[in-house]
């Protein structure tokens, strides 16, 4: 059965959520198509600039991003402390940049004089934006209502391009993060159309070593303001921050180390790619105890994670809460949950 999109969206437990969109045309999203020959990589691009644009006009951040030929995946942060600290003026200006507005706020912004009731009802038309500009439905709205355009465009014709609404997982705690990034992240090596990280094209992975690798060279300031506009006027990865400081909610980022991310990327992509668990090296060992994972079971839950996981990840614990909340009797992918994390037991109705 369906479940309502409200019900899967729960801003107050977490602001990490793992989406994916799937084409539904024979000819694929962006890969080739083997009837007509013709190849569709061109659009890759389309989506990975279209969702970064989204991301400097919305309070929402990307963690993590992989554009496959025919579906791709998200991993996305709601800023939810950004977007209240926005004025009513900065609202109206972020939700203006994507759609026409409204008649009155029109007028407001044109600097018109308007009655004590109609400013109210702006206060209150800035209310639902601020709502809007915060929530991860109207951003995969934009993003795949643009995609299809272009693409219905490119192919002169008109229809349905995505297979109904997108399907999101709600990331409870970092450990779940970090895992749906790996799994993100290694999907082109999985799929063994990549023989590493760094030729894993459309990947964030691939964004974040080449960056890395950029300020290890340390260039000039002057190099780096020589981008395009379209590159400088993108909003970047969320980033990782290593070890968080005492006023770590001051501090918007991932609370783990980029280095250990890339070494354990890079380790678990090896095993998936041999399709064996192997021997854990000693210098990750440390790695996975600090993400709280049961080491046996972590290749096989980063490689299975689409498969094993229903739509809420994390600790047993939670799931048992969100469950109650929701009058569920089980959440699907519990019983992975407890085999992902170090020391889970069985927690109330999960199943």
């Amino acid at each position: 059965m369906t479940i309502a999109r409200s019900q899967q969206i729960h801003v107050n437990d977490t602001p990490y959520y793992h989406c994916i969109s799937r084409c539904v045309r024979r000819a694929f999203l962006c890969g080739d198509d083997k009837l007509t020959g013709k190849n569709y990589d061109h659009r890759k691009q389309w989506i990975v600039d279209k969702f970064k644009e989204l991301s400097g006009v919305f309070a929402i951040d990307v963690c993590a991003y992989a554009v496959m030929s025919n579906h791709y995946h998200l991993v996305l942060h709601i800023d939810k402390a950004l977007a209240e600290q926005w004025s009513a003026d900065e609202v109206m200006e972020h939700w203006c940049s994507l759609f026409k507005g409204n008649m009155l706020v029109n007028r407001y912004r044109r600097g018109e004089s308007l009655t004590k009731a109609e400013l109210n009802t702006i206060d209150d038309i800035v209310a639902v934006w601020r709502k809007r500009l915060m929530d991860i439905s109207w951003f995969m709205r934009c993003l795949n209502e643009a995609i299809a355009r272009e693409s219905n465009k490119e192919d002169n014709c008109t229809g349905r391009f995505w297979e109904g609404r997108f399907k999101s997982q709600a990331l409870l705690d970092e450990t779940a993060l970090l895992t749906c990034m790996m799994y993100v992240d290694l999907n082109p090596v999985r799929a063994s159309i990549a023989g590493s990280l760094e030729d894993s094209e459309f990947t964030s992975i691939q964004e974040r070593i080449k960056l890395f690798a950029a300020m290890s060279k340390q260039k000039s300031k002057r190099k780096k303001q020589s981008k395009s506009n379209a590159e400088t006027e993108q909003k970047p990865l969320l980033p990782f921050i290593g070890n968080p400081s005492l006023k770590k909610d001051e501090i918007n980022g991932i609370h783990f180390s980029l280095t250990d991310y890339f070494e354990l990327t890079e380790w678990t992509g090896q095993v998936i790619r041999e399709d064996k668990k192997g021997h854990i090296p000693s210098h990750i060992q440390p790695i996975l105890q600090k993400l709280g994972v049961q080491q046996e079971n972590w290749t096989t839950q980063v490689k299975n994670f689409g498969r094993n996981f229903g739509r809420v990840v994390g600790p047993a614990s939670q799931l048992s809460s969100i469950s109650s909340q929701q009058g569920l009797w089980w959440i699907r992918g519990s019983g992975s949950c407890r085999c992902l994390y170090q020391n889970e037991k069985f927690v109330g109705n999960v199943a």
